[in-house]
């Protein structure tokens, strides 16, 4: 795992259980937003998923995304961690968000 991918995988760690982050906002925490896009390539090689919730990363329009087990998955852990979603959007999306 590149130093990229291990940073991005040490970012998701911080997303509190109920809340969610995008994959733009990780990338503006690694310090530049074009890098949305590798960290939503670097999340299907959580290999951890317990221990590094990647479920919590959603796009930055409050759609949820994919997930390396599935969307019927990921949708099913938000909602159990208090999370409203009506088909595959979040509902009041920034209330869930975390900007950390």
């Amino acid at each position: 795992m590149t130093k990229l991918e291990q940073k991005v995988m040490q970012l998701v760690t911080l997303i509190p259980k109920g809340k969610v982050t995008t994959y733009q906002l990780i990338a503006l925490r690694l310090g530049n937003k074009k890098l949305a896009r590798a960290v939503g390539n670097t999340l299907p090689k959580n290999i951890r998923l317990r221990s590094i919730p990647c479920h919590r990363v959603v796009k930055s329009n409050g759609q949820l995304g994919s997930y390396v087990q599935g969307l019927a998955k990921k949708k099913r852990l938000l909602q159990n961690e208090g999370i409203k979603i009506k088909g595959r959007q979040i509902l009041n999306f920034s209330h869930y968000l975390y900007l950390a």
